[in-house]
């Protein structure tokens, strides 16, 4: 066997209904901090949906500061708002609460506030020096795996993302309520549902540090992501399945965070930079059309992912692919997401600027099972306009 090594978070709580009881948790984990940072959205403060977690912290003898100011794709300027905010408040333990882009500001928070390096300074991988305060992560949303992972998306220019990658940013405690779950609108079900299967595919074909542990991790996410995505967006209130989702995108998170992602993230970062889609579809958009491609390298993997996505699925490799990969279009149109780059905003003369901006995405890239050039890149975005 080749050596290999695994890291995720050291503490992990699957609990429906959670965060009603969320001071008491954190207390546990926690015993002796008292003011509390918690990194949420305006809309998703403003829904209510988090009111009984607040008032539980407040309950149980926390401080709490709320900083709600995170937006989807977070820029620099939000990040560093953030953290001086936090900072002002001497916050001693910080909480993201909500999707991917508030927990990745919090884990930012926690190292930023008591640490002397600046946002610039820990761009790129294991850049991090130091310390950072304790970090409990807690999603709304059954997507992004941030809670599990180590890594923290900024946007850093009109349309430039850049990755901060440091063991550092592995939570304390992640905290997995699917009852915060159940409000999630269909389409954003589908969306952040998507994103997790990606995760799960991109981590098993990973050309790097792909291994067994992140193996079986994905491959369960994806049994689990794929049999409940449409039992989730056809009936919002549907607790097992908002369950599985739950559970199956954090597994997908700590496979992708030790098997890194690869083209189908890389070209989708245009998609989000350029013409602000949310990350889940930007993926979904590209998603069929980058395994396609991938295939002559990658079939004999496809394969093994569909005897979990399509059971009955038999042949030869390469047919066993393609039944994945048909099997994965339906259901992307079943939800009644966007499936091509015209339906949100792309028109066919910026396919050449989006090639080449996919192409600086080589952390990406080269985890990618075949090799992208931007000819590549672009037929594949030609595919899926």
């Amino acid at each position: 066997m080749r050596s290999f090594s695994f890291q995720t978070v050291p503490n992990i709580v699957v609990e429906f209904g959670a965060a009603r009881r969320l001071g008491v948790v954190l207390r546990e984990t926690c015993p002796s901090q008292t003011r509390l940072c918690v990194v949420t959205d305006h809309a998703l403060l403003g829904s209510g949906l988090l009111d009984a977690a607040l008032a539980d912290l407040r309950a149980h003898g926390w401080d709490v500061t709320v900083i709600d100011d995170v937006i989807a794709d977070p820029p620099e300027h939000v990040v560093l708002e953030a953290t001086s905010r936090a900072r002002a408040a001497d916050a001693q333990v910080v909480l993201g609460l909500g999707g991917g882009s508030s927990m990745d500001v919090a884990k930012l928070i926690a190292i930023l506030v008591p640490g002397s390096q600046s946002l610039a300074g820990i761009y790129g991988v294991r850049k991090v020096t130091g310390t950072r305060l304790p970090l409990v992560q807690m999603p709304t949303t059954a997507g992004t795996g941030s809670e599990v992972t180590a890594v923290s998306i900024v946007t850093t220019g009109e349309t430039t993302k850049t990755g901060v990658v440091a063991p550092q940013l592995y939570a304390d405690l992640a905290i997995l309520d699917a009852e915060l779950t159940l409000g999630l609108p269909p389409h954003a079900t589908a969306a952040t549902g998507i994103d997790a299967m990606v995760h799960a595919i991109e981590a098993y074909t990973s050309a790097h540090l792909k291994n067994p542990v992140s193996d079986t991790l994905a491959m369960k996410a994806l049994q689990l992501l794929s049999r409940h995505l449409l039992r989730a967006f056809n009936d919002g209130s549907d607790r097992a399945a908002r369950e599985a989702m739950l559970l199956g995108a954090m597994f997908a998170g700590q496979a992708f965070a030790n098997a890194p992602v690869a083209a189908v993230h890389a070209l989708a970062y245009p998609i989000g930079g350029i013409f602000h889609v949310p990350h889940g579809l930007s993926n979904a958009l590209v998603l069929p059309h980058v395994l396609r491609f991938n295939a002559p390298a990658a079939s004999h993997l496809y394969a093994e992912l569909a005897s979990i996505v399509v059971p009955e699925a038999s042949g030869s490799d390469e047919s066993k692919t393609d039944l994945l990969i048909d099997h994965i279009d339906c259901l992307i149109e079943a939800t009644g997401i966007p499936r091509t780059l015209r339906e949100v905003g792309v028109r066919h003369g910026d396919l050449e600027r989006m090639a080449r901006d996919a192409m600086l995405q080589t952390r990406l890239l080269g985890n990618n099972p075949r090799p992208v050039a931007e000819q590549d890149a672009l037929a594949i975005y030609q595919a899926a306009f």
